[in-house]
């Protein structure tokens, strides 16, 4: 008898579990766009098939993308990757991402971030920015916004201007040894050294390619950040314990020497005069603490961990890809001279550029309309990150199509993919998928809306950082572009003809053996980290017209 109740409850188990189960896969969002879906796996299945058509190491979002394309470009797709994670929605259009931005009734400071974001808490801590919500997080965007302000950022200026010297002499040894070397890794670096000059106003020693000779908290850091560069790293701790146990022991050897450094920074801001304190962001934010409480150190930490990694790995990215598309387009990289030239004068020896910025950088650098528009069309062409919103199930939150469908998004992770979103045609027409920077001066910008370019996302949860960046960047593409001739090597590399020289397509670029492409290195990077060569540039003499 009791063998019999418990074959009877098996099988209602197995019942309900099957019938759960067809709901959760084929009826739970079958309202939303989706390819095909598997019983037991999902989108899983799916997503494994469409990566294994095209190469393999590319971008998760080029595979999502193709998926959407398959189905004819629905406004939304669904991504059911249950259990690995939450089921996903994909959204690819400007006017729908808007609306997760931006603040409605339902909620002041948009919708909240998906708690995706928590497979980051070794690198960025619990307390970051990046993850609160509400009043906290108003708090520290209070604290933290007089920092990274533009009127502040003039003053960091000279901090920034110090870390160029190391970079162009890496820069003047390859050129003079016609060596092969990684962009990424010395772009890397200098993105660091700033960043830790800005934040903390130290020299963390990031400049040296050998790694044993930089500061022990950028070899942590860089050990940490590299145990997210492979995809299967990326599962939840229950699928790769040992590789999460590390993170959390770096974490905490990177946790002590940023508290120790913050510790020494606090007793400065006190003992100092103010008129002599130090410019980083860091002591701007410590000025109206009454004591350092373990909290608040503990918070710091947080933020600073959060501003050392997102302030230095994304505009890796993005100068990465903007020197490759300059040494590939020669008519842009006229222009970029052209204007250095009529701005900066005729002298292009890093000293002396750095020189004029530090005197009159605040002057000269919003001047500099066209390579803003190198910046911002690299960003548009390549987005290093994106983010990821989601409300809890009884929120009540939609989203309205174009078509003036509205969809319910309660308990689905929404992501707003800028490298499709940033690539539409309906915006930006037949060139969407090239390189034209012209696209943002004068009239042509005026025809772009807004919402359609958004590499540090919009509304009140925007990138803090985007003004430093850009600031940033400006400088580095100032220096560099008059002064060298970058070459890729490998992928990317352009084609010769019969007399070994580079050929033109009919888009004005050099035509390529074959195509550089972005992977996930944590966040969007070219997949060989850009290797190049590079040689000093010759700059031509004047042709005198005879009259």
């Amino acid at each position: 008898m009791l063998s019999l109740l418990l074959i009877a409850a098996a099988t209602l188990l197995a019942l309900y579990s099957y019938n759960r189960l067809r709901y959760l896969r084929f009826t739970q969002y079958a309202h939303i766009p989706q390819v095909p879906s598997h019983l037991l796996w999902g989108h899983l299945k799916a997503l494994g098939e469409q990566t294994s058509r095209g190469i393999p190491d590319r971008h998760p979002d080029k595979v999502f993308e193709e998926m959407w394309m398959s189905l004819g470009r629905p406004p939304l797709m669904l991504v059911d990757l249950r259990p690995v994670t939450a089921p996903m929605v994909l959204v690819p259009t400007h006017d729908i991402a808007e609306q997760l931005s931006k603040p409605t009734q339902l909620f002041p400071l948009s919708t909240p971030k998906s708690p995706t974001w928590t497979h980051m808490i070794p690198i960025i801590g619990e307390s970051s920015i990046l993850g609160k919500e509400g009043a906290d997080w108003k708090e520290l965007r209070r604290r933290y916004n007089p920092g990274f302000s533009r009127q502040h950022l003039w003053q960091l200026l000279p901090l920034i201007l110090e870390k160029m010297e190391p970079f162009c002499n890496y820069l003047n040894e390859f050129a003079a040894s016609e060596e092969e070397f990684s962009a990424e890794r010395l772009i890397s670096n200098l993105t660091f050294d700033i960043i830790g000059a800005a934040v903390l106003e130290v020299d963390l020693n990031a400049q040296h390619m050998d790694r044993s000779k930089q500061s022990e908290l950028i070899q942590l850091f860089a050990e940490l950040v590299q145990s997210y560069s492979d995809d299967a790293n990326n599962f939840p701790w229950w699928i790769v314990p040992l590789t999460t146990l590390k993170r959390h022991q770096l974490a905490r050897r990177i946790d002590v020497l940023i508290k120790r450094t913050i510790q020494q920074k606090y007793a400065e801001v006190k003992e100092e005069a103010e008129g002599n304190r130090s410019r980083s962001i860091l002591t701007l934010s410590l000025q109206e603490s009454g004591s350092l409480t373990p909290q608040l150190l503990s918070e710091t930490s947080d933020q600073v961990r959060t501003f050392l990694f997102a302030g230095h790995d994304t505009n890796t990215s993005m100068l990465q890809w903007a020197i490759y598309e300059l040494s590939r387009t020669p008519r842009v990289l006229k222009a970029v001279r052209s204007e250095l030239d009529e701005i900066l004068g005729p002298d292009t020896d890093p000293r002396v550029i750095c020189s004029i910025l530090a005197e009159r950088g605040h002057d000269l650098l919003p001047r500099m309309t066209y390579v803003n528009a190198v910046i911002r069309e690299t960003l548009r062409l390549h987005p290093p990150a994106s983010t990821a919103r989601m409300t809890t199930p009884g929120s009540g939150f939609t989203v309205k199509t174009q078509a003036g469908e509205e969809y319910l998004m309660d308990g689905l992770v929404m992501y707003p993919c800028a490298s499709i979103i940033q690539r539409d045609p309906n915006v930006f027409g037949d060139t969407a998928d090239d390189w034209v920077p012209e696209r943002w001066l004068g009239e042509a910008a005026n025809k772009i809306p807004s919402s359609a370019w958004r590499p540090f996302e919009r509304g009140p949860r925007n990138c803090i950082g985007f003004e430093l960046a850009n600031l940033e960047s400006c400088i580095i593409i100032a220096i560099v572009a008059r002064r060298y001739e970058f070459t890729k090597t490998g992928l990317g590399e352009s084609a010769l003809d019969a007399t070994s020289v580079p050929v033109l397509n009919g888009k004005g670029q050099y035509r390529v053996q074959s195509e550089l492409y972005n992977t996930r290195k944590m966040t969007s990077k070219p997949v060989d980290g850009t290797t190049m060569k590079v040689k000093f540039a010759v700059k031509p003499p004047d042709v005198l017209l005879e009259t």
